[in-house]
């Protein structure tokens, strides 16, 4: 399984930005996905993430509202929309995806996840 993250770039505070990550090697539907991002300074967090069959396993409270995960089944493709942007979400994002259903509790522990992208940044600055 391979994924391959895309779409980041510069972008103003209060912009919008939408990633993509292909997923080759495996169908979506056998997959939980999940965003993660690593800020300078920090260590990676989770962002969001979606089931199996498509429904969302959530969002931390830092994008909550202002991100929406979906994806495409035909594409093999995940996306996260990234609205209201500010400087504290300038990172690193990384997707990844687990062979495992995960649940709630489970989606933001990175060690569930079996197969990574190698990350997009975004930069948020004006």
């Amino acid at each position: 399984v391979q994924l391959q993250a895309s779409g980041g770039g510069l972008v103003q505070p209060g912009g919008s930005l939408r990633l993509s990550c292909e997923v080759s090697g495996r169908a979506l539907s056998s997959l939980t996905m999940g965003w993660f991002r690593r800020a300078p300074g920090k260590e990676r967090e989770f962002v969001a993430a979606v089931r199996r069959n498509g429904q969302s396993l959530g969002y931390s409270e830092s994008v909550k509202y202002r991100f929406t995960c979906s994806r495409d089944s035909a594409k093999n493709t995940m996306f996260l929309q990234m609205n209201s942007l500010k400087p504290e979400d300038t990172a690193v994002h990384y997707c990844a995806a687990s062979a495992r259903s995960l649940i709630t509790s489970e989606r933001a522990n990175q060690v569930q996840y079996d197969y990574w992208g190698q990350g997009t940044l975004v930069t948020v600055s004006s």
